[in-house]
Formats: structure tokens, C-alpha cells, sequence
């Protein structure tokens, strides 16, 4: 099978799919680190380190992998929150990647975002209906204050709460009410696009259902595109059409959200999926567990990133750095080799029922 990469395919497109809402084309950002008399740069954190994602328009994707994966920032260079190393940020077909000032302003009502911690995303001096208003203003949403009020009040009342609540302020509500809040602001301005970076994290379980339904509910309603960052992968799986999994700044396995809950391909994502919780001991997956702890990103292992806690790593993942290949339609991995996990289940149920030694798992190289 012939190698594909993902990232050369998209930098090589004259002109931007229609079908994407977003393209991030070998994206970097890396943060450098001073030192000596004269401030010189001696290291970079390599946070972002040749990322190529596409989100398609009405979809939505899911960003997952460990903390300090790198899924926040590049979620951040999308919106444009900070600057790109090197790389190209693509919005509806249109190049946004170095735009400034008012060129840029147009875009960021077209894309919103809503934050981790609805608390610090929230200016504790203003009301809510002021912090709904605010944005309508700035980018000139509605011609007047009585317009403002009226769509704010259809907002408040569309993400479930009530009327009353736009008296108030930030630390009279609870952390699922105040996440509302900061999903009403971002529908202030009518967005295309929605960046959720870990909107459920900080809540409670029965809150994060409830918000979740909502999301969805958003999305059909106002024809919202998604990328949800998270590292729960059971919501992934509640809310997600396709799966991009991160991994020290690199995109390891990107597919179809089936197809990667189904049949995980990069042993870093099968680790993942095996660490979920399933409280069915009739349902419980044999998996592996990810010894050791991720390499720093300024002093990155030579060749494959993952090698230094997969347990099927070879001399070759040391000395070749693999590329992001097409292993099936539309499932894309950056490893070496098509290890056949599904194989792996089976030999380790069999080999439990014998109380035998499972055999050796079937690999493939890749290319």
C-alpha cells in the first residue's frame, strides 16, 4: 500500500474544499526558552509540531489525548488567540493565518469559543445581560439597545434559563448555569463555528448531560459546526462525528468515530480506549496500559514520539520518524506498522479461558 500524508495533501490544494468549515495545514507553535546574559533562545516547547486537521462543514469533530497533548493550543491558533508558528489556519475557504485588526474582526464573529472554566471565561463585574449585550455590540449584531435586550432574552431562554437571571451575576449561579451562560455569549453574534475546549469538564456528571444534550440541540437549531476538545472519550463518543487523537504536539489517528472506537489502529489510542472505565465485567475489553511518562516537549525522542511507552515498538520507531498514512478510507495513523488489535482481544480472551500465554500480536508494516 502506497504512503499517503495527510498534511502534504492538504498544503497542496491551490485553492480550499468547500466542503471544510476549518483547515489547519502543518500547523507548529512552538514557545521559546531564554536564557544567558543577552536572552538568546536556547530551547522551544514544541506544543504544536506539524499538525494538518480538517473540520467539515455541519460536523462534529472531536480532539482528544492526554494533558499536554497539545489540544488546547491548537485549538487557540485556530481561533486565532495566538499567533502561528509556522502553518496555515483556513476559515471557510479563506486564508486567516497572519489577518490583523478589523480583517480579522469579521472572523471572529464567525467563530466563537467557550472555555474549560465558564467561571473565569465570565467578568465577575457584569451582569448577564450585559455580557450577552456586549458582544452584539462590538460587532454591530443589532442597531439598538431594545433590539440587544430582545435577543438576549431569546438566548437566555433557548440555553434553558429564565428571565431573572439577567439581573444577576457570575457567582450567583452554579457551574452548569454559568456554562449556559457562556454558550449563550458565543451565540450572540450568529457563529459558524464553535470551538469547545473541555465544556464538561469541571461539572458535575448529571450536568454534563444535560449540557452535552444541549450542544447537540444548538447544533441543529443554528447549523453550528463543532471541535470539541476533550479528554473524556466517553463523551467524544455521545457527541463526535469523526476522532482526530493527539499525542506530544503530533495528530497519531484520525478517523470516523466508529471506526476508531471499533477498530483503534495506533496502540496510543487503543491505551486510551482501554483505560475507559466499564462497570459491565462481561463487557470489559482486553487492553494495554501506557507505562512511563510523556517525553518533554522541548527534548522530543527521535523518530516515532510514542515509542518510548509502546510496547511494540522496533529499531525502526527509534531510527524513521512514520508519516500520517491512509490505512482505509478516510482513517489516517502515523505508525509504522497495521497492528491488528481485534486479533489481540480474541488471543487474550482465548488465552485467559486457557489460562495459556496469549501469542504474539499480528502486526503489518504500514508501508
Amino acid at each position: 500500500m502506497a504512503a499517503k500524508s495527510e498534511g502534504a495533501n492538504l498544503s497542496d490544494k491551490a485553492v480550499s474544499n468547500s466542503e471544510y468549515m476549518v483547515e489547519a495545514r502543518n500547523v507548529y507553535k512552538w514557545f521559546p526558552i531564554k536564557g544567558g546574559l543577552f536572552g538568546k533562545t536556547v530551547a522551544n516547547v514544541k506544543a504544536v509540531d506539524g499538525v494538518s486537521l480538517t473540520v467539515r462543514k455541519g460536523e462534529t469533530m472531536g480532539l482528544v489525548g492526554e494533558s499536554g497533548s497539545g489540544k488546547t493550543t491548537i485549538g487557540r491558533e485556530i481561533m486565532r488567540l495566538t499567533t502561528v508558528t509556522k502553518g496555515q489556519i483556513i476559515f471557510d475557504g479563506k486564508d486567516i493565518t497572519n489577518l490583523k485588526g478589523r480583517s480579522l474582526k469579521q472572523y471572529r464573529r464567525k467563530m466563537q469559543m467557550v472555555f474549560q472554566d465558564p467561571y473565569a471565561s465570565l467578568d465577575p463585574r457584569q451582569s448577564i445581560r450585559s455580557a450577552l449585550n456586549e458582544p452584539m455590540k462590538i460587532h454591530h449584531v443589532v442597531s439598538s439597545k431594545q433590539e440587544a435586550n430582545a435577543v438576549t432574552e431569546r438566548l437566555i431562554e433557548t440555553v434553558g434559563l429564565s428571565l431573572d437571571h439577567l439581573s444577576r451575576f457570575p457567582h450567583e449561579f452554579s457551574g452548569g448555569q454559568r456554562q449556559r451562560i457562556a454558550i449563550a455569549r458565543a451565540l450572540a453574534v450568529n457563529p459558524q463555528f464553535m470551538l469547545l475546549d473541555e465544556p464538561t469538564s469541571s461539572l458535575d456528571v448529571s450536568v454534563q448531560a444535560q449540557i452535552l444534550n444541549l450542544l447537540k440541540k444548538l447544533q441543529k437549531q443554528y447549523n453550528l459546526t463543532y471541535l470539541f476538545i476533550s479528554h473524556n472519550l466517553s463523551v467524544i463518543r455521545h457527541m463526535c462525528d469523526r476522532v482526530a487523537v493527539m499525542y506530544l504536539g503530533r495528530i497519531v489517528e484520525i478517523g470516523n468515530m466508529q471506526t476508531i472506537y471499533d477498530n483503534p489502529k495506533h496502540p496510543y489510542t487503543f491505551a486510551l480506549l482501554s483505560s475507559v472505565p466499564n462497570p459491565d465485567p462481561l463487557k470489559r475489553k482486553a487492553g494495554i496500559v501506557i507505562e512511563g511518562d510523556v517525553p518533554s516537549p522541548i527534548d522530543i525522542p527521535s523518530g516515532c514520539r510514542f515509542r518510548t511507552r509502546c510496547p511494540y515498538a522496533t529499531s525502526k520507531c527509534t531510527e524513521e520518524f512514520p508519516p500520517l498514512v491512509e490505512i482505509e478510507p478516510g482513517h489516517w495513523i502515523e505508525c509504522h506498522y497495521d497492528i491488528d488489535f481485534k486479533s489481540r482481544r480474541n488471543l487474550e480472551q482465548k488465552a485467559a479461558a486457557s489460562s495459556g500465554i496469549p501469542q504474539d500480536l499480528p502486526t503489518t508494516p504500514v508501508a
